[in-house]
């Protein structure tokens, strides 16, 4: 082999090296959270959790942030929210528990935390509320529709191959009978005793207790904290202060934010095509969901 033709293939490999090491670092910018940064001085830490809950990974995420900084002793949770789908309200739920068995974890409710948005305050180590603050709303919702008619009168003819009668229950192209609606039922009953459950045991409460105001109705902050699902009145404010006392933060507690989670633009392409089937697109093709949300 040449000299020529060695000092070819090693330019080729070497540059090939330094694009790959190139390519390597530009991924870490853009799928890098900030996870790793450390916060050097002692402070109370705040996560928002606003509008309908229909995905979990952030609120898991600067949790997961949170309780990793041994400054951070404890963390307010400010909650506005009307709840939103079943399982991501149960993954926070679940992540909220393990963050207040090892930091203190305070729920400062805003306007509007009802359903789902309950659901995830109730394992907090304590909740406020504002007098006003719309809250409880413990309960399960199913919304379905049909548009059979519809389709009779414009001429459109539906046509469903399936392996088992309940395959195609809830579908807005059939009728609905009572064998689906019995069905439908049994599962909304026991998501709704899961929910019951996760609020007896988040408020350490009795569960027949909970029971008895666990039929979908909203409550005032007020009504909430005389029926033991609030533990004190109070502004955004005066949580982030007793989160400061709990922590052990003399005078007014330093507010922490986690950082900002750095965009992806594959993954709002990707969110952006789920949307299109989850919002009015989803619902006139006959997607279902339960949901923990406040009407």
């Amino acid at each position: 082999m040449s000299k020529k033709t060695i000092i070819i293939i090693a330019s080729v490999i070497i540059s090939l090296t330094l694009l790959f090491a190139l390519s390597v670092k530009i991924a870490g910018t853009i799928f890098d959270s900030g996870d790793n940064h450390l916060i050097s001085k002692q402070g109370v830490g705040l996560i928002e959790v606003k509008g309908m809950i229909l995905d979990s990974k952030e609120t898991i995420r600067q949790l997961k942030y949170f309780l990793k900084q041994d400054s951070v002793k404890a963390v307010v949770l400010r909650v506005d929210s009307p709840g939103g789908i079943v399982a991501p309200s149960q993954e926070i739920y679940a992540e909220v528990k393990k963050f207040a068995a090892k930091k203190k974890i305070i729920v400062s409710m805003g306007s509007l935390a009802a359903s789902g948005g309950y659901y995830i305050s109730a394992p907090a180590t304590m909740i406020y509320a504002n007098p006003g603050t719309i809250t409880a709303s413990i309960g399960v919702i199913l919304k379905l529709s049909n548009i059979e008619s519809l389709m009779d009168k414009i001429g459109i003819k539906s046509y469903t191959l399936k392996t088992g009668k309940y395959k195609d229950s809830g579908s807005p192209v059939r009728q609905f009978s009572e064998e689906d609606r019995a069905m439908l039922q049994s599962v909304i009953d026991n998501t709704h005793q899961q929910f019951v459950k996760a609020v007896a045991e988040g408020r350490k409460m009795p569960v027949e207790e909970i029971r008895k105001i666990a039929d979908g109705r909203i409550l005032s902050g007020e009504q909430a904290m005389g029926l033991k699902l609030v533990d004190r009145l109070g502004t955004l404010q005066d949580a982030i202060e007793e989160a400061g006392k709990q922590a052990g933060i003399s005078g007014e507690p330093e507010l922490l934010l986690p950082p900002k989670k750095k965009v992806n633009y594959l993954d709002l392409l990707v969110e952006g095509a789920e949307g299109s089937f989850n919002g009015p697109l989803g619902k006139a093709m006959g997607g279902m969901r339960m949901m923990y949300e406040a009407e």
